[in-house]
């Protein structure tokens, strides 16, 4: 294929497609190697807990693990990012003239920090179960037993629908934490239907 045939070819590919996403359903997410469930894990503040305490948070998550034959584990920063607006603040401080201003940049730059070690502890943690060739039968009975397996060992856990897979894949490639709904096709918030 000569390369105008390529870039025609790629026009007409879809986001998802350019992804490697088959489908987004209620409760996973379709690829070509595998349907991927994820598991969202609500984080636990370790830095509270004693030493004892932190083993056997280990050791629990351990036990769940092994019962599992195909997991991925993603941890996820779900919170903004201030760089860029830090570094924009900062050129502008340098070659500012006026004192006044330059001080009023300077603290927006200390609120900026503040916002961003509030929420340095916005973390989200997955376990993410590759289904390949399951009968669909026994696949909600196996994600049933994982769900429970995380909850008998202490971990507040559930199953992500839709809505969070689209959020998930928002943060993971966009680092998008802001936009409250994601829309499957751009615009559609605006579309009337029977119309």
């Amino acid at each position: 294929m000569n390369r105008k045939k390529k870039q025609e070819t790629r026009k007409k590919v879809s986001t998802r497609q350019l992804m490697g996403i088959d489908d987004i359903t209620g409760h996973s997410l379709v690829t070509p190697h595998g349907e991927l469930v994820f598991f969202m894990i609500k984080p636990t503040n370790i830095s509270v807990l004693s030493d004892s305490s932190i083993g056997a948070r280990i050791y629990a998550l351990m036990n769940v693990l092994k019962g599992i034959s195909d997991i991925e584990i993603l941890c996820l920063n779900s919170r903004e990012n201030f760089e860029d607006n830090k570094g924009y603040l900062k050129a502008r401080m340098d070659t500012e003239q006026n004192p006044v201003i330059r001080k009023l940049l300077a603290q927006d730059m200390i609120s900026l920090d503040r916002m961003q070690v509030q929420m340095a502890t916005a973390r989200e943690f997955l376990i993410i179960i590759r289904l390949r060739g399951e009968k669909e039968k026994d696949v909600q009975p196996y994600l049933s037993r994982i769900e429970k397996s995380l909850k008998d060992q202490g971990f507040t856990a559930r199953r992500a629908g839709e809505t969070d897979i689209k959020r998930l894949l928002g943060v993971y490639y966009e680092q998008n934490v802001t936009t409250e709904l994601y829309e499957d096709y751009d615009g559609e918030r605006w579309t009337i239907l029977g119309e």
